[in-house]
């Protein structure tokens, strides 16, 4: 909600925040705007998710070039929950994470093993595969954070 959020960037704006540290927020699609709109250019903002195209039938979707004319340069891709939840593939988050790159926003792929996973131990082989998905559609490291 507004209410939350202003409360969230009343915390930040007051900060204090390390100067030597890049903060971005992750916000919903809806609030992208608002957001941009309360927090000091120094703060970055990024969407939540986005799609690996800019137009077609891609109902309920977002692209980079919309995340842009909010005013925001930065996307999370490959959440946990989009990649559980919604089945979204190694490969489909390596093609998003190109795209966005390519629209000119910077990105914050994300990689890690399910619980049952981690407990059968195969957290390497998993986070290496869903790793080697994104790098093989990067080729500007210096607008890439990995999560």
């Amino acid at each position: 909600t507004k209410e939350s959020i202003d409360k969230i960037v009343d915390f930040l704006t007051k900060g204090p925040l390390d100067p030597n540290t890049e903060v971005v927020v992750g916000v919903s699609p809806c609030y992208l705007e608002y957001v941009r709109s309360k927090l000091p250019q120094t703060i970055g903002v990024a969407a939540q998710n986005c799609y690996k195209a800019d137009s077609g039938a891609f109902t309920g979707e977002i692209c980079p070039a919309m995340i842009k004319d909010c005013g925001c340069e930065w996307v999370i891709l490959g959440h946990s929950e989009r990649r559980n939840v919604f089945g979204e593939t190694d490969q489909l988050i390596g093609e998003k994470v190109g795209f966005a790159l390519k629209q000119g926003l910077k990105v914050v792929p994300c990689i890690g093993e399910q619980l049952e996973e981690r407990e059968a131990g195969k957290t390497t082989e998993v986070c290496f595969r869903q790793l080697k998905a994104i790098a093989d559609n990067v080729s500007d490291w210096s607008k890439v954070v990995i999560a």
